[in-house]
């Protein structure tokens, strides 16, 4: 595929591709969703500790019995111990789901995500020769509950996929919005993944949304990545009912079968011994609002359109009309002032004039990053 400039758009991530650019020439990598903070002290002085203890081979299959005991009584969902997986990251928890659920539907699976869609939820599909909705939001960012199921009947939807607040759109459903979600895979039998990677990172109050998994229908996937700022330590997990529990276990012994036991053992001494939300959590969201607000700003004083966005890491925002594609903005963009994002094609087809810009960052490196991107706008 060619762009208006005739470029030709590379197969692949396009986040790796764009981030791979800094890591070879340097520059302020706005692609690739890596936070720019440094975990807590304290983790990384258990972390030292640990390390010289005797926890260096594998760890149980299905998780460091105290970590998932500690993951129970934060998460917002009821659920017991052993109703937890530890798994290699969110992406993992994912695609485990995705495999089991194929198998017990018979080597087929129809999903369906909100575009724009993050890469794995249409990644996988992809790999595995299944079918992929993409469905649109209203241009508020709404849902037509009414267009939803029916696109959920008329598409045979197995399975949806629900980022909140999301990536690369930080959309943060409402409790009424996600209760109407449920209802409508509990009337068509559909199995909703619910993604809460970024859902300790929302701008506002956070939602209670009831989640129940023992129903059968719901799965909970997360991570310790973003709410700790350790993305390089793959530790994610998810819960499901018991039911699922054991076919999911049987697939992730064969495949991830553990995930690092020093790690394991670090974060549950650092839970253990810690307030997490009082003493990193709530100061990182306010950096990230932070910088959210200051690119924001820059952005729209230099032409752009940026959505309203209400937690996570990221800014989704249409190019000045001066500008037609978005993976020809973003290699000029980055070949003249050297700042990495993401051209918005990646997430969806409905997006040529769209990027996605990662402000997980300092405020220091944001300003940077957000004056470049205006003056190259402006000036070239």
């Amino acid at each position: 595929m060619l762009t208006p400039k005739g470029r030709e758009i590379p197969k692949g991530s396009l986040i790796s591709y764009m981030s791979n650019m800094v890591k070879k020439e340097g520059g302020i990598n706005c692609a690739q969703g890596l936070p720019g903070f440094d975990p807590p002290k304290e983790l990384l002085d258990i972390l030292s500790k640990t390390a010289k203890e005797s926890v260096h081979q594998y760890a149980p299959g299905t998780g460091l019995a105290s970590l998932k005991e500690s993951i129970a009584s934060i998460t917002p969902i009821n659920a017991a111990p052993e109703s937890f997986l530890i798994t290699n990251g969110a992406t993992e928890s994912v695609s485990l789901i995705y495999l089991y659920l194929r198998q017990k539907n018979g080597g087929k699976l129809n999903s369906m995500a909100f575009d724009p869609v993050y890469e794995s939820y249409s990644n996988l599909p992809r790999i595995y020769g299944d079918n992929f909705t993409s469905f649109k939001l209203e241009k508020c960012l709404t849902v037509n509950f009414s267009k939803l199921e029916k696109t959920v009947k008329d598409e045979n939807i197995d399975l949806i996929f629900l980022c909140t607040p999301g990536n690369p759109l930080g959309k943060l459903w409402s409790e009424k919005e996600f209760e109407k979600l449920v209802d409508i895979c509990k009337k068509n039998n559909v199995f909703l993944i619910f993604d809460a990677v970024y859902s300790d990172l929302c701008f506002s109050e956070k939602p209670e949304y009831n989640i129940d998994i023992e129903e059968g229908l719901v799965f909970y996937v997360s991570a310790f990545s973003k709410m700790l700022s350790i993305t390089g330590w793959r530790l994610g997990f998810l819960a499901c009912s018991q039911n699922h529990m054991k076919n999911l276990i049987d697939i992730h012994d064969y495949t991830g079968l553990s995930s690092p036991s020093v790690l394991q053992h670090a974060v549950s001494g650092y839970l253990a011994e810690n307030d997490h939300k009082e003493t990193y959590l709530e100061p990182l969201k306010t950096k990230i609002k932070t910088s959210f607000d200051l690119m924001k700003e820059t952005l729209e004083d230099a032409g752009f359109k940026v959505a309203a966005t209400e937690g996570g890491y990221f800014i989704w925002a249409e190019l000045p009309q001066k500008f037609e594609n978005g993976f020809d903005f973003a290699v000029e963009l980055y070949e003249s002032k050297k700042v990495a994002v993401v051209p918005g094609l990646h997430f969806s087809n409905n997006a040529l004039n769209f990027v996605r810009i990662n402000v997980a960052k300092p405020i220091d490196e944001i300003k940077e990053a957000a004056e470049k991107i205006r003056d190259f706008v402006l000036h070239g």
